[in-house]
């Protein structure tokens, strides 16, 4: 009989990067996407267990992971601040060579983690390799990791990646604790996305600690405004690697051109209605928020590319937006739109500015596992990374502009654009942005996904290299192997597999 497997109300082990504006069909997307992949997990690892155990009594109990909590000061930098959080965390000693085995450390991020975390993904084919301990980290104030009162404003200033590093310092200490670990222990840390950018911080911030780290899709330089986010969203729609074309380009421009030409026009009622719009457009706000929305499925498609829903893949939106039968450039936006919100469940397209902003002000308990609010504020607060489209190669409406997107984190958390702009500087001055001079930390990058032109592209030095995957997007090397799987991935995780088995070797032997 097969272990019975519980989808933990959190979604899957790699936090990708959400949206950092007013729109909610990017957000929804991804949520959609982790489900997909924590299933594909789920099947990968009911398989496995099924052929290891196949010639077991079928009543063994198998416990893949320990799932428990370590208590966190909610303030590591203030030794008067009492108040504490319990944090979660998992860990599989299955592949660990008992005592001298190394600890892998996968990274949570802006959502919540589950088992899978520890049990599925290409770090743990690694730990299989290194007979590696796996053990994993659900980031404060995501998913099970707060309190009651830990999305009040007040509260909100604690959530920082300069408190979740110490976190993750004080994860370490407890884990070398409960096991006895000591110096032959090697640390190795994982991440993808912004837990990407934690894994290399980790080790730059505290390398007596963790001795190399693995860091995938990691926008390790903070910016504000950021249209490149949408340079590299148009070349994948025209590239013909990933089922692009430049014709496909063509048609989402004319189709939002045609768009801005009704908003101009004053067809506030057509658009809302075209669009299932939940409530009627009510002026500016609104038509930013639906051209946002809209522009929401082309970016989540190329971020996303490949991720196991039927528009999930750029391939999939140009097969609509090149189909001539079904109309103008216009009518097939509004098909796919149709399809999208069938796809994912929606009953309509929330386009009021009013009710996104009183969604993202309300701190009570039951929104946490949206992580709509957290990650909103670590924006304002930290990083911009507002995927604005005031150039004019940008394929969308340029009603997605800077000031529009500011204005949540005033109207928000009383954020004001200088505000943000100081945090920005404040997170590149402290980790280095793109040029952070770690060592021991490898960045793996794919050249569709729109965050890479944010992350270390080149080898900064011998010990801080980085590799560049042709046609791959977000954390496509985090993943275990796909029959799929293009040959620039696979040769990359080779690349990655090389890396961690020379840090192993020179931990053993370090240079004197």
């Amino acid at each position: 009989m097969l272990p019975r497997f519980r989808l933990a109300c959190g979604l899957l082990f790699v936090a990708l990067l959400a949206f950092a504006q007013a729109g909610k069909v990017f957000w929804f997307f991804r949520k959609h996407v982790e489900r997909q992949r924590e299933k594909e997990a789920m099947n990968r690892v009911q398989i496995h267990w099924q052929l290891q155990n196949q010639f077991r009594p079928a009543t063994l109990n198998w416990t893949p992971a320990q799932e428990g909590l370590i208590s966190q000061p909610l303030d590591h930098f203030n030794r008067q601040e009492r108040r504490v959080f319990n944090q979660r965390y998992w860990i599989n000693e299955q592949f660990w060579q008992h005592p001298i085995g190394p600890v892998f450390l996968y990274i949570g991020g802006e959502s919540s983690l589950s088992m899978y975390s520890v049990v599925d993904g290409h770090h743990v084919d690694l730990a299989k390799k290194y007979k590696a301990m796996v053990v994993s980290l659900e980031h404060r104030f995501y998913g099970a990791s707060l309190n009651l009162d830990s999305l009040q404003d007040e509260n909100l200033q604690f959530l920082s990646s300069q408190q979740a590093l110490s976190d993750l310092a004080a994860f370490r200490h407890f884990i070398t604790e409960k096991y006895n670990l000591t110096a032959n222990n090697t640390w190795i840390c994982f991440g993808g996305s912004y837990p990407g950018s934690l894994a290399a911080w980790f080790r730059l911030k505290f390398p007596h600690l963790v001795f190399a780290a693995i860091a995938s899709s990691a926008p390790v330089r903070a910016q504000m405004d950021y249209p490149g986010y949408n340079k590299v969203v148009a070349a994948s729609l025209s590239n013909p690697l990933i089922k692009g074309s430049t014709e496909c380009l063509q048609r989402v421009r004319e189709a939002f051109a045609s768009m801005e030409r009704k908003i101009r026009a004053g067809w506030l009622a057509k658009l809302s209605v075209d669009f299932h719009s939940c409530s009627p457009l009510r002026g500016e706000r609104d038509c930013q928020v639906l051209a946002t929305n809209l522009a929401d499925i082309f970016m989540a498609a190329v971020q996303y590319n490949s991720a196991g829903m039927p528009l999930s893949t750029v391939g999939s939106l140009c097969n609509i937006m090149t189909n001539s039968s079904i109309g103008s450039p216009y009518r097939r936006l509004v098909v796919t739109n149709l399809v999208v919100l069938d796809n994912l469940g929606m009953p309509c397209l929330e386009n009021s500015q009013v009710e996104i902003v009183k969604e993202l002000r309300n701190a009570s308990i039951e929104m946490s596992y949206l992580s709509f609010r957290q990650w909103q504020f670590q924006t304002c607060n930290e990083f911009g990374y507002y995927m604005t489209c005031e150039d004019p190669d940008c394929p969308f409406s340029p009603r997605m502009s800077l000031t529009s997107q500011l204005e949540i984190c005033a109207q928000v958390f009383n954020i004001s654009h200088r505000n943000v702009s100081e945090g920005v500087s404040f997170t590149n001055d402290y980790y280095g942005a793109d040029h952070p001079k770690a060592s021991q930390v490898l960045f793996v990058n794919g050249d569709v996904d729109p965050w890479y032109p944010l992350s270390v592209l080149k080898d900064e030095s011998m010990s801080e290299p980085a590799i560049l995957i042709n046609g791959t997007s977000h954390c496509a090397n985090m993943f275990s192997y796909r029959l799929n799987d293009p040959l620039s991935l696979i040769r990359a995780r080779q690349q990655i597999t090389s890396w961690v088995g020379k840090w192993l070797n020179l931990a053993k032997d370090p240079p004197r």
